[in-house]
């Protein structure tokens, strides 16, 4: 099929270079402009980092960029972390870099061997008429993107601003590694990240919170003023060295995300479309990346809408995993201030894993001699794995880090649990984990979610509760099982959840209470405003199914205030307009679960931890902050919570999740540091890797799984075993240790190949 023969470029940064080189390499016919505004020696900044993947695809698609830019790397292993005078060092990381107008001269040259028409300090045409007048236009313009603006409604960008102010500089003497180096001042903290980028060049890059930065008056002076500044206050990490500016000026990082990434026959890449964080070292490599996918795209697919097609669907998942890292890496430094406090090798360890990107097993593989030393320092016996170390709330000792999740399994029958509750608490008991929570435990019949839900409101449940709990007991010794009590409030007298979720019931409903009349879904029951004496009873039914868990032999409570139920729907702004004394401001939204919570401790013996489980954030405009929530979990510390477990959202419809992998733990870490509370933190913690570096990062205390249980409820136990971990924190149940190592999948005995005869003349 016919491929795009008249092709505009806007922008002539590497990604837009990149492009044009490898449009006009697959096909000499057609004609590739690219404009510039800039000339071809103006650039952003110093140093570029590329990973082995980029060069690896770089390689196989022009051999000839790639053995251009060979010579020119500057290749290193090691990130050294600096703080309060404190140096590690983690190793086996695997950088390389060149300067950036090394980069750029070789894709220029690169372009100009192949015909593209370079033009450089000139304006781009208008793009509706580049639009108009050429088969395809790639909008490679920046994170300023004038094509983007031009075609705003179409792209629907979202362009937010962030926390600190920084600035690209160099130095004239290479480092020896990456470098973080960490500063407090009277202003605030500052940190420096740095890199080689030649045998005689690194690029330092200056940052701080915007706060900080107007407070120590560098926001007063002039450019090189501030950064002579800063050459002092890291005159360590640059042995005396000056800092130099190029075309930079102190500015805030902008995350770019685009709805489409493409209108018609105009396309976005690089930081047109998304960008990226530096400290992670992605924004080139994604640009170039862009770049490689389009290119691919275009030729291998029969018309440009398909290739545009192609190009987003193929790019936007591997630029939404990179954006979510950098968020996450953005954010811990815009927090760094949260973490100067950790011992210093956790700090380090804390700083390496920020991302999620590199975690505890992956950075054992890089530098086993570095990660031992943080697992020392933590406490870890030898050949302990972080997940594996004990864990005390008040008199109860918990064997691991592990939780399972409460997890509503809406198979009771009038409030009982019977045989499924026993097969199903049982098993995940047998499994290993240090901590089994019950589902949601209802403290009435009406304050259930459905039919099927579980409760405490009556001996018979005891009674039936009684026999899991000593199942457990018996069975996985070691094993503590806890109960959560709560109260659907505005959203009980539901349909069973894969009958249809949150609907109401078609017949039999009850009537339902909560802070304020607010149906959940306009299609749901009006619930009635509780009334002083409602509150009344309501804290007595919590009461008195806390003395029945305690009967029932459970060795921690756990009071849910999360998720919309009724304590939950007195905490969020969105879910309690009352005008009384329990509603407005954020202390007064706390006193009724307060209440409750008093209630409940009051009656629960004194040795057995109590836990609460929060709502960090309800995702959704004018909810519940990250702030309030801190505040929420200082409250019920202060009152003798053991512990919060911190979960997010699910308190209003119109709510906006930022999904992802540990996506709620970032809550959980803010909440353990400022409030100072032990937190267990959930939320699509997948691996018992997550579970290691979460915990040994100094970000949760403990971790709770819940659908990774219901795929394994071994899991464990197996994470045991694949980490070849024997010890006290997982106890394999006696008739189950002959299968506590991993079987044999196949064959692997095999002789191998000595010999290789297919060249040898018969």
């Amino acid at each position: 099929m016919p491929t795009p023969h008249r092709t505009a470029v806007i922008g002539g940064g590497p990604g837009g270079l990149y492009a044009a080189a490898l449009l006009k390499r697959l096909d000499p016919t057609r004609h590739v402009t690219l404009w510039e505004r800039d000339a071809p020696t103006d650039t952003f900044g110093f140093g570029v980092v590329l990973s082995d993947e980029t060069l690896g695809g770089i390689e196989h698609a022009d051999p000839a960029v790639h053995d251009a830019l060979q010579p020119h790397f500057t290749r290193w292993d090691d990130i050294h972390v600096t703080h309060r005078r404190t140096h590690h060092t983690s190793g086996g990381h695997g950088f390389a870099a060149l300067g950036r107008h090394r980069l750029l001269k070789v894709l220029q040259d690169r372009c100009h061997a192949l015909g593209v028409d370079l033009r450089f300090r000139s304006e781009a045409p208008y793009p509706t008429w580049l639009a108009e007048t050429h088969d395809l236009v790639i909008a490679a313009d920046g994170v300023h993107s004038g094509t983007r603006e031009a075609y705003a409604d179409a792209f629907g960008p979202r362009v937010t601003p962030h926390r600190c102010r920084y600035i690209w500089l160099a130095t004239d003497f290479p480092f020896d590694a990456f470098r973080f180096d960490i500063a407090e001042t009277d202003h605030g903290v500052l940190q420096l990240h740095g890199y080689p980028y030649a045998p005689d060049a690194s690029t330092v890059i200056v940052e701080m919170r915007e706060e900080v930065w107007r407070a120590s008056g560098l926001a007063e002076l002039g450019v090189q003023e501030s950064v002579d500044r800063c050459a002092k206050i890291f005159a360590d990490a640059l042995e005396g060295h000056p800092l130099r500016v190029g075309t930079s000026a102190w500015t805030t990082f902008r995350t770019v995300v685009n709805d489409r990434w493409s209108h018609g026959n105009v396309v976005l890449l690089g930081d047109a479309a998304h960008t990226a964080h530096f400290s992670i070292g992605s924004g080139t490599k994604l640009a170039v990346e862009d770049a490689l996918a389009l290119a691919a795209c275009l030729q291998e697919q029969p018309t440009t809408a398909d290739a545009l097609a192609a190009y987003e669907a193929e790019r936007r998942p591997v630029v939404a995993s990179t954006q979510r890292a950098a968020r996450a890496s953005l954010e811990w430094f815009e927090d760094l201030a949260r973490y100067v406090d950790q011992p210093p090798r956790q700090f380090a360890f804390n700083l390496l894993t920020r991302s999620r990107r590199v975690t505890h097993d992956n950075l054992r593989l890089r530098d086993a001699r570095f990660t031992e030393s943080v697992e020392r320092a933590f406490g870890c016996p030898p050949g302990t794995p972080p997940m594996f170390t004990p864990f005390r709330l008040r008199g109860l000792t918990l064997r691991n880090r592990v939780v399972v999740s409460p997890m509503d399994m809406y198979s009771a029958v009038d409030g009982v649990p019977g045989d499924f509750h026993l097969a199903h608490l049982g098993a995940r008991a047998l499994g290993g984990a240090g901590l089994v929570m019950t589902e949601m435990v209802c403290v009435s019949a009406h304050g259930r979610i459905t039919p099927g839900c579980a409760g405490l409101w009556n001996g018979r449940q005891t009674e039936a509760w009684r026999r899991i709990t000593d199942f457990a007991h018996t069975h996985a010794p070691g094993t503590a099982i806890g109960v959560q009590l709560g109260h659907s409030g505005r959203k009980g007298s539901t349909k069973l959840m894969w009958e249809g979720m949150d609907e109401p019931l078609d017949d039999g409903n009850w009537p339902l209470v909560a802070a304020s009349p607010l149906p959940y879904r306009p299609d749901s029951q009006t619930p009635r405003e509780l009334t002083r004496a409602q509150l009344t009873d309501l804290r007595e039914e919590f009461a008195a199914a806390a003395r029945r868990a305690a009967r029932a032999g459970f060795d921690l409570l756990e009071l849910h205030c999360a998720h919309g139920y009724l304590l939950s729907g007195f905490l969020s702004p969105l879910t309690n307009r009352r005008t009384d004394a329990y509603g407005g401001s954020l202390e007064r939204r706390l006193r009724f679960p307060l209440e409750v919570f008093d209630a409940v401790r009051a009656v629960w013996p004194e040795d057995r931890p109590m836990t609460v489980r929060i709502s960090a954030t309800d995702w959704a405009e004018g909810g519940t902050t990250a702030a309030e929530s801190v505040a929420v979990a200082r409250a019920f510390a202060a009152h003798g919570a053991d512990a919060i477990d911190v979960s997010t959202g699910q308190v209003v419809t119109g709510e906006r999740p930022e999904f992802g992998r540990s996506y709620q733990t970032p809550y959980a870490d803010r909440i353990r540091h400022e409030a100072g509370v032990p937190v267990i933190a959930v939320g699509a913690i997948s691996s018992w890797d997550d579970v290691n570096s979460l915990v040994l990062a100094g970000r949760a205390d403990l971790c709770a799984l819940a659908r990774p249980h219901l795929y394994d409820p071994h899991w464990t136990l197996h994470a045991a075993a694949e980490q070849g971990y024997e010890g006290p924190g997982a106890v394999w149940p006696a008739p189950y240790r002959a299968g506590s190592r991993p079987p044999r999948t196949g064959r692997t005995d095999a002789p191998k190949p000595r010999l290789t005869l297919a060249d040898r003349p018969d």
